[in-house]
């Protein structure tokens, strides 16, 4: 009979119940089955870390790679006192149990360090803290709408007298804010190995403040956050209406302010536009440089999913589905690698190639959020113009290639981008029969592997249409 573990703490069990009906809702029955469903939560582990355990260190890796960050963002939003989560294998698990050795955490999304950090004149320098290694200056896809945030945080990042401080960092969830935060910090620390940093969100300020409160030790709290050299709080938006919280938060933006060191704050939206913060302190984060990370262009999500295809160890995706997926997917960064990493997955867990048919079917919900409906008279008016024939003619019977073509690629993109059924199609296109349609998507799918013309038309028209 396999060995149980220890009954979980019923804080952490509960958070565990929850975490997995969210992941079971999001990634679908068959991925979660097959890669989620074997972790166990285990016991073993200091308070501050969530452990789970895998039976084979191949689903250990697979789950690493595609959700550390969604499960450190689960327990987070349920324990805010979490600061890792660790993915292990079960056996490898027990034998450090066994061994009495520390937990290794594989995914966390904060940098703090593992024990308080004394004041550096009087002891060692605190434990580099844990930042995320993808989360680096290299790494990140530069563009018009996120040049100025990337250039001031290499500028925070650089060795002697800062430029300015506070840097205030704001964007929508998934833009990239958190990215850059991890990557001031590793960029410091590797110019300055003696320096010390702490990045941790709002959140975990405002908890552990309120422990050092009812435990009447601010001191300690206060030492230690005020004397590391790099500190970035992440999420601002949280202390909205917490006064105390506020209150120790503009004391401490003041004395990294009077000190010239380096200080980072990231929100969801611009300083005057926070909700509920003393205007004190949003008159101080206002006086450094403040700069806004805006929506991914089309250009950018590409390169985007250019990139996290490269790691992927060789998976493969058609060029036309990428276009999809940065065509339809637009408000967040975090949602566009997720849905990249979703759609592989599920290829490669039923041994199926990725496809538009393939795409559209896992990603349907996805896919179909908030962009603009696009109809089958949106799609005939825009080939009309493109090849400079007449609405009417894409409905005729003429059979001429200047007329045929057109037409064609009409029926493929209304199969491509509108949820008609062949016979819908087939009736808009002057009652023509779904084995028509049928001919015509297929015939085109077949010439964009041969006609570049064609393809760039498609392509075009695609951007036009969605855009």
């Amino acid at each position: 009979m396999a060995e149980q573990n220890p009954a979980p703490s019923s804080a952490k069990a509960a958070a565990w119940d929850r975490v997995r009906r969210n992941l079971r809702a999001s990634a679908g029955q068959r991925l979660f089955d097959q890669w989620l469903r074997p972790m166990e939560l285990i016991e073993e582990g200091d308070a501050q870390t969530i452990r789970l355990g895998l039976p084979a260190a191949f689903m250990t890796n697979w789950v690493r790679n595609h959700y550390a960050e969604r499960l450190t963002f689960e327990f987070r939003s349920l324990l805010p006192e979490i600061r890792a989560v660790s993915v292990e294998t079960i056996r490898a698990a027990k034998a450090r149990h066994l061994t009495a050795a520390a937990p290794t955490p594989v995914a966390t999304a904060t940098a703090s360090p593992a024990q308080p950090a004394p004041r550096p004149s009087t002891a060692a320098p605190a434990e580099r803290p844990r930042f995320e290694p993808r989360y680096c200056f290299d790494r990140f896809v530069a563009a018009p709408s996120n040049r100025v945030a990337l250039n001031a945080a290499r500028a925070l990042a650089e060795p002697g007298t800062p430029r300015f401080s506070p840097l205030y960092l704001h964007s929508g969830t998934g833009q990239g804010k958190t990215h850059l935060m991890h990557a001031i910090g590793q960029a410091f620390l590797d110019a300055e190995p003696g320096a010390t940093a702490i990045y941790m969100p709002a959140e975990r300020f405002m908890f552990e403040f309120v422990q050092a409160l009812r435990a009447r030790d601010t001191i300690a709290f206060k030492e230690r956050i005020r004397g590391v050299d790099l500190l970035m709080i992440d999420d601002l938006q949280f202390i909205g209406g917490k006064d105390s919280t506020q209150e120790e938060c503009l004391h401490t933006v003041n004395e990294f302010m009077n000190a010239g060191k380096r200080l980072v704050i990231a929100a969801d939206r611009c300083p005057q536009a926070l909700e509920g913060v003393d205007q004190r302190l949003i008159g101080r984060l206002g006086s450094g440089l403040a700069a806004d990370i805006k929506s991914p262009e089309r250009d950018l999500r590409r390169a985007i999913l250019d990139r996290k295809l490269a790691d992927m160890d060789g998976a493969a995706v058609p060029e036309e589905v990428l276009e999809l997926l940065a065509g339809r997917i637009s408000s967040s960064v975090r949602e566009l690698e997720g849905a990249l990493n979703r759609l592989v997955a599920y290829a490669q867990l039923i041994g199926e190639q990725v496809t538009m048919d393939f795409a559209m079917q896992t990603l349907g919900e996805v896919l179909a959020g908030p962009q603009r409906r696009i109809t089958i008279d949106d799609i005939q008016r825009a080939v009309s113009n493109h090849f400079d024939v007449r609405p009417i003619d894409l409905i005729s019977a003429r059979r001429a290639v200047v007329i045929a073509r057109p037409r064609q690629i009409a029926m493929y993109l209304a199969k491509r981008l509108t949820t008609r059924s062949l016979p819908e199609i087939g009736r808009k296109f002057g009652n023509r029969d779904h084995s028509t349609v049928i001919h015509a998507v297929r015939r085109i799918e077949d010439l964009r592997t041969k006609d570049a013309e064609i393809d760039r038309a498609v392509r075009t028209l695609t951007r036009e249409l969605e855009g």
